[in-house]
């Protein structure tokens, strides 16, 4: 059974960052990722706001930061962790996948977070049939087509102005009578003249082998309109993989993330959380900075035990 200082579950902007810094320590660190490395970074069409870069997709920052990070550790892409144990032993956590089984003194929670789903009639149905969460996939089939984009924070209105840019006739739907998204993309979405409906929610997905129509309900006057499209794009927050941290018994907030200190340590000892997992700004450069902490952390608490 192979035996691992650090195991990092999760390959995100995170995951990667915490085995750069653990390899660079010195001990011997594996991540592991039920998908490819990057998760839903991987679609996030175009970063502005990223150190060191004026423009970068974050399918293109992953491959860099994943050619970095494989250097520093062991990786292992398309295996999904089943179950972690805890013991007294010197290895304190047996981490069981589909793939094998591997031993380890310390854990790193990097399991990040999947799309928020709408919970409304027509939207399972639809899937991949005019329904969408994520601009960058699917995108490119929609040019020169009516989009309803849903949501009003930073990734609904960047997947707005991609769709856009790829010549798709984009209209953002928001529940709300503000975005709340930055200003600089709010500015953009203004200087596009992206229109715009708030104080809007989607009721219902409607069509025939296609997406045709949304049902809008006004959140003021209750009153329900229907509204001609050809794809509704879904943009309206995520929900955090925690299904790993509640079998090892950590603690978690009212919206079910995980309560972490400044040095990124769980109420668990020798188990850290990084990420959008985790309490706290969900960025890319944050979960970054999370990753280096928590490594830093766990190396410290290896060297003291």
């Amino acid at each position: 059974m192979e035996q691992y200082d650090i195991i990092i579950i999760g390959a995100g902007p995170g995951g990667l960052t915490a085995g750069i810094y653990a390899g660079r320590q010195g001990t011997k660190n594996l991540i592991i990722d039920r998908d490819l490395a990057g998760g839903i970074g991987r679609e996030v069409p175009e970063m502005e706001n990223y150190p060191g870069f004026d423009s970068i997709s974050g399918l293109e920052l992953v491959e860099k930061m994943k050619a970095q990070a494989i250097k520093n550790c062991d990786l292992h892409e398309m295996e999904e962790v089943n179950e972690i144990t805890k013991s007294d032993e010197e290895y304190r956590f047996t981490v069981t996948t589909n793939k094998g089984t591997y031993q380890s003194k310390t854990i790193i929670l990097a399991t990040g977070s999947s799309h928020r789903h709408l919970d409304v009639k027509g939207e399972d149905e639809f899937m991949g049939r005019g329904v969408s969460y994520c601009a960058t996939c699917d995108g490119f089939f929609f040019a020169g087509r009516d989009i309803i984009m849903v949501g009003g924070g930073n990734t609904a209105l960047q997947e707005a102005l991609y769709l856009k840019n790829l010549g798709a006739n984009v209209t953002i739907v928001h529940r709300r009578d503000e975005f709340r998204a930055q200003k600089h993309l709010q500015d953009m979405v203004e200087k596009e003249s992206i229109p715009t409906i708030m104080n809007a929610t989607v009721e219902k997905i409607t069509g025939e082998m296609l997406v045709e129509s949304v049902v809008l309900k006004d959140t003021k006057t209750g009153e329900l309109k229907e509204v001609p499209t050809n794809g509704v794009f879904i943009s309206v927050g995520y929900v955090p993989h925690t299904e790993l941290a509640t079998q090892l018994g950590v603690d978690l907030n009212e919206s079910g993330h995980i309560l972490i200190d400044n040095n990124q340590k769980t109420n668990v000892d020798y188990v850290y959380a990084i990420g959008d997992v985790c309490v706290g700004l969900k960025q890319w450069v944050v979960a970054c900075g999370e990753g280096a902490v928590a490594a830093t952390s766990a190396y410290h608490d290896l060297k003291e035990s």
